[in-house]
């Protein structure tokens, strides 16, 4: 449990737990953090990937599938005893969206609201133009160029060689493991019944955010926040995030 969940305030009276799924070459720092920003009556838990902070010697996982199922077996009594929310964000959204799906399609258990974050819908057409990105052929200061781009990751960092090259390693690997994502709504029907809401930043690029309504027979909400990719390290950001999470998940009628 302590190896791929990350709990900064333990909350077992909370009415319902919020999984947070980082993004690409991310960790659990930020995330694991809205704990101090959210009521009390949420748990927040954040996933730790192999291959970063304390699984740093673990090799990273080999598709999609292995992490869904690591995530599944290690928290499936938690989901089973209270409810729960799912927290995604870019690469984190999908893999909460596969998660979700393996448990609603296997166990019959779904969240009482997932929250999307910067990606686009799993059935969308730009996901599979990501399945056709060559990774392995993609020279690391392409890679490294991109992370700058779009931000998120301290730039002090980067001027460490050790740390620059394990941020790019990172980020291939957990692009290789999105690339292994497959969903095809056609076989599927609508998966959900949970409401969904999708953030996005103003300044990222566009994402095809309506298709989201199309997998759920609940709600679906779309918000936009003043910034880039990663508009939700912002602070005023962070608090309108929380703060709208805590509201939706509070009336969900727990």
């Amino acid at each position: 449990m302590e190896k791929l969940i990350v709990c900064a305030h333990k909350r077992p009276n909370a009415l319902c737990r919020l999984v947070c799924f980082p993004w690409a070459g991310g960790g659990t720092s930020q995330l694991a953090q809205w704990s101090t920003l959210l009521s009390n009556s949420i748990e927040v838990l954040c996933v730790r990937f192999p291959g970063r902070e304390t699984r740093l010697n673990e090799p990273f996982a080999k598709d999609m599938t292995s992490l869904v199922n690591e995530v599944t077996s290690v928290l499936l009594k938690d989901f089973q005893e209270k409810p729960f929310a799912f927290f995604g964000h870019s690469f984190g959204s999908y893999l909460s969206f596969a998660v979700a799906l393996h448990l609603k399609k296997k166990y019959g258990l779904e969240p009482v609201h997932l929250f999307s974050s910067g990606a686009h819908a799993p059935h969308s057409e730009e996901i599979r133009s990501i399945k056709r990105i060559p990774i392995s052929d993609t020279k690391d200061e392409e890679v490294l160029a991109y992370i700058q781009k779009i931000g998120g990751t301290p730039t002090e960092l980067l001027h460490n060689e050790d740390i620059r090259k394990h941020v790019v390693l990172t980020f291939k690997e957990d692009i290789r493991v999105l690339q292994t994502f497959s969903f095809e709504k056609a076989e599927m029907g609508i998966p959900f019944c949970c409401d969904i809401t999708c953030f996005n930043g103003s300044d990222d690029i566009l994402h095809d955010l309506q298709a989201w309504q199309e997998l759920t027979s609940g709600d679906t909400s779309f918000y936009e926040l003043p910034g880039g990719h990663f508009y939700l390290l912002e602070p005023s950001n962070e608090i309108f995030l929380t703060k709208h999470i805590t509201r939706c998940i509070e009336n969900a009628g727990l």
